[in-house]
């Protein structure tokens, strides 16, 4: 399966996230944010609606992209996914999931192929939806709270101190996904975090 995700390559970029502006500046939409940062460096047009969706085509780096934040909210995001994926007739090793992190601290950015969910449900939802865990994902760690429950964490905005260093890890973020796109999941691994 690793071979076949280098060779391949990744077709569909998913960002997760919520809909509307009441959830826009939260810890659960990193995704989404990544996602609009990657349409602003490589001038991306407008998004529109598809797929359950917001949904849009681009290239970057030489290479044709697919980009989708589902509309579904987080819990059915694999809906979207997989109405994607069926119409393209993509597998899960084409599709690359960015999504936030509750076990890795603030400001890292890591790259993984497949493995459990951590109780995230979007990860849970494309799972169940798109045929396992076989897809590759890009992890902005978001920090476990010190205290009150997560879900009200995920869901919160960014501290005023983590504020002033977001735009940084986004675009830190979105450089790991455009070498991705470039040189392949394992060479971008290697490159970022040697693993």
């Amino acid at each position: 399966m690793q071979g076949e995700v280098d060779e391949l390559g990744c077709e569909l970029v998913v960002g997760l996230g919520n809909p509307g502006a009441r959830y826009a500046g939260n810890r659960h939409n990193v995704g989404f944010m990544v996602v609009d940062r990657l349409c602003e460096r490589h001038g991306v047009g407008a998004m529109r609606s598809k797929f359950k969706g917001e949904f849009a085509k681009g290239t970057v780096r030489g290479r044709d992209l697919l980009l989708l934040k589902p509309h579904t909210f987080m819990n059915l995001s694999g809906e979207a996914v997989r109405a994607a994926m069926t119409f393209f007739k993509l597998t899960p090793t084409q599709v690359l999931v960015v999504h936030d992190e509750l076990d890795l601290p603030f400001g890292s950015v890591r790259l993984k192929v497949g493995g459990g969910t951590a109780g995230h449900n979007g990860l849970k939802s494309i799972q169940s939806h798109c045929g396992g865990p076989g897809f590759m994902r890009l992890r902005l760690g978001i920090g476990r709270p010190k205290g009150g429950p997560v879900q009200r964490h995920v869901l919160s905005d960014f501290s005023s101190a983590e504020s002033t260093e977001l735009e940084n890890v986004l675009q830190s973020a979105t450089a790991v996904l455009e070498d991705v796109l470039e040189f392949g999941i394992q060479a971008a691994m290697n490159r970022h975090h040697g693993s």
